[in-house]
C-alpha cells in the first residue's frame, strides 16, 4: 500500500510539473527565434565589414551608421538570450523543487513562488529586449528619402 501512494505521490508531481515543462517548451521556441536573430545580424555585420573599407562619402557613412546599429542589436539581442536562459534555468529549478517538496515532503511552498515569480520576470525582461532589438532593427530598414524621391521623379517623368 505504502508503495502505492508512492506512485500516486510521483505521479501527482509530474502533473504539476506539466504545466513548467510546456513552459519550457515556449521559452525554447522563443529562444530559437532570437539566436536566429542574433545569427542573421552577425552575416549582416560581416557583409557590411567587407563593404566599409571600399565605401567612401555618404555611402561609407551609411555603413558606419548601420555597423553601430548592428553593434546595439547584437548587444541586445546577446542580453535577451542570456535573460531568456536565466528564465529557463529557474523553470527547471521550480520543476525540481516540485519533485524535492513532494518527495521529501518540505513545505516550500514559498520557494516555489518566489521561483515561478523570478522565471516570469525574467521572461519578461527578455520579451521587453527583443522588442527593443526589433524596434532597433525597424531602424535599419527605412528606405532613404533621396532614394523615394528619385523614384518619384522617374515616375512622374
Amino acid at each position: 500500500m505504502l508503495e502505492t501512494t508512492a506512485v500516486s505521490t510521483i505521479a501527482q508531481t509530474i502533473q504539476l510539473s506539466v504545466a513548467p515543462v510546456f513552459l519550457l517548451a515556449g521559452i525554447g521556441a522563443i529562444l530559437n527565434v532570437m539566436a536566429g536573430r542574433l545569427g542573421r545580424v552577425v552575416d549582416r555585420a560581416r557583409m557590411l565589414e567587407q563593404l566599409h573599407p571600399k565605401s567612401t562619402g555618404p555611402e561609407h557613412e551609411r555603413h558606419v551608421w548601420e555597423l553601430r546599429l548592428l553593434d546595439r542589436r547584437i548587444t541586445v539581442i546577446n542580453a535577451a538570450i542570456s535573460v531568456i536562459v536565466m528564465s529557463a534555468i529557474a523553470v527547471c529549478l521550480l520543476v525540481a523543487l516540485l519533485f524535492v517538496a513532494e518527495l521529501t515532503h518540505l513545505e516550500i511552498g514559498n520557494a516555489v513562488a518566489i521561483v515561478f515569480v523570478l522565471s516570469m520576470a525574467l521572461l519578461i525582461l527578455s520579451l521587453g529586449l527583443f522588442l527593443l532589438e526589433i524596434r532597433l532593427a525597424l531602424r535599419s530598414i527605412r528606405i532613404r528619402e533621396e532614394l523615394l524621391e528619385r523614384g518619384a521623379r522617374r515616375a512622374r517623368s
